[in-house]
């Protein structure tokens, strides 16, 4: 077998992320973000596709719907504070932190026409950022998530909360970051040398880690939690989005974000056109990325009166996907 056609491995990541880095500078502290393709198309100016990762991930996540839609939108692809490529900071974020920065991003780019794409709590944080500024969304994309309190704590994120201990295994072992490399595919047994590889390489350290841990902690219980009370008001506001052309698509096997997360959105959206992946995992673009990009494809062709899906996405998707 030629040395082209041998499988990736942990060394060849970087290949997998043909992007270059940018930084926004806000409040004393750098975001990194991707920016790939034209800032101005000629046919559709302004549009932009706004990919908000979930945690333990990065910007790398996006990386099979960035390489194929750069050539017709501007994608812009943050990482949160303290994950990714961006900035450390030493204490705890919370999800009114993350609003609040990419709303900034948001500002600070002059994004219009936006798209959100969102995954776990990226959906949480990008529709927060958006529904400060409605204006500028123009349509919305969701892999597994939630934007409401949680109905409950799934056993392995309890877990991950216990006093003292939990924050050693995520913070100090990597627990958190190592286990979702393979609870959270159901359609594949591993990932790929080179893609594991690529979601640990931003959380090497105890300093790394902790929004991962952050993030677990940041979990409400109750009403009384600050974050509870922020998820409750993007709640709240959701039905003010369903006017806005809006696609789901769930993994049914994902054990956090389950069918009933879908559900709640549906009630806040009836016009959301659904899509239900039935063998698929919580990272549904690394468990069926040939299911999943061809449904964006097909959705932001459809929903844009100056594009049609491409050929390949028409196959791929089949007639039940256009009934």
């Amino acid at each position: 077998m030629g040395r082209d056609l041998q499988p990736p491995t942990a060394r060849d990541w970087r290949a997998l992320y043909p992007f270059d880095s940018h930084w926004f500078e806000n409040h004393g502290v750098r975001l990194h973000y991707l920016d790939e393709g034209p800032a101005r198309a000629l046919d559709r100016p302004g549009q932009t596709l706004l990919f908000v990762h979930g945690n333990p991930t990065w910007s790398f996540h996006w990386r099979a719907l960035v390489e194929p839609l750069r050539s017709r939108y501007r994608c812009v692809a943050p990482d949160h504070l303290g994950c990714g490529l961006s900035d450390k900071p030493r204490g705890l974020l919370r999800l009114s932190d993350h609003i609040d920065h990419l709303a900034a991003l948001i500002e600070g780019l002059d994004l219009e026409r936006v798209t959100l794409v969102a995954q776990d709590w990226g959906g949480a944080i990008g529709l927060g950022a958006m529904l400060r500024r409605p204006e500028r969304l123009e349509r919305i994309v969701l892999f597994n998530t939630a934007a409401f309190p949680p109905p409950y704590i799934p056993w392995r994120i309890r877990a991950c909360r216990i006093p003292g201990l939990g924050r050693l295994a995520v913070q100090g072992g990597g627990l958190f970051s190592r286990a979702a490399l393979r609870m959270t595919v159901a359609g594949k047994r591993r990932l790929e040398p080179a893609v594991a590889a690529a979601y640990l390489a931003p959380y090497n350290s105890w300093v790394n880690r902790r929004a991962v841990y952050g993030f677990v902690k940041d979990i409400p219980r109750s009403p009384h939690d600050p974050t509870w009370q922020v998820l409750a008001d993007v709640e709240r506001r959701l039905p003010a989005l369903a006017d806005r052309p809006a696609l789901l698509v769930w993994g049914m096997r994902d054990w956090c974000f389950r069918p009933d997360c879908l559900a709640r959105f549906e009630r806040a959206w009836p016009q959301a056109e659904a899509h239900r992946l039935a063998d698929v995992g919580h990272w549904v673009l690394e468990d069926a990325p040939e299911e999943a990009v061809p449904l964006v494809d097909w959705f932001l062709a459809a929903t844009d009166s100056h594009s049609s899906p491409s050929a390949a996405t028409m196959n791929a998707l089949g007639a039940e996907h256009h009934a």
